[in-house]
């Protein structure tokens, strides 16, 4: 056997090809959604697959207000931050998250949550597009449907 069919290959900036997709979070469970979200943002649907690059591809996730949290998690999960001062701790739960600032900061921290913890993380959160309603800007990209 040729020795170089061992060999793993990796992409480069130039042969990586993106696409943009749309997903519809109406009725859908947060945490099985964003997990298949934070996976076309990372590329792992991809045979081309490279750990260290960002791969992936754009997504746009339209109807956020509709998304479900199952048992009592709309009262009982806490989103906590912290300033960096003392008594700075805030939480709040999602029900008033929706309510006090949208519901797509919900999905975008489910998913930011799903991402590494670093630089590339970082970056590859800037191709999630989350928006309340079924209208969203990026026409002009051809988005596909994708069913999750």
């Amino acid at each position: 056997m040729d020795s170089n069919s061992f060999k793993t290959s990796y992409l480069n900036k130039e042969s990586i090809v993106k696409n943009w997709f749309v997903a519809n979070a109406d009725g859908k469970v947060l945490g099985r959604f964003a997990s298949e979200v934070a996976k076309i943002l990372r590329g792992k649907h991809k045979a081309s697959f490279t750990p260290h690059m960002d791969c992936g591809d754009y997504v746009i996730v339209t109807n956020s207000d509709n998304i479900k949290l199952t048992g009592n998690k709309w009262r009982d999960k806490k989103y906590v931050s912290h300033s960096g001062y003392p008594g700075g701790q805030k939480t709040i739960n999602p029900l008033d998250l929706k309510d006090k600032k949208s519901s797509k900061f919900i999905i975008e921290k489910a998913v930011r949550g799903m991402l590494p913890k670093n630089r590339l993380g970082r970056q590859l959160f800037r191709n999630l597009f989350v928006y309340e309603d079924s209208n969203h800007p990026h026409e002009g990209q051809k988005p596909k449907e994708i069913k999750i």
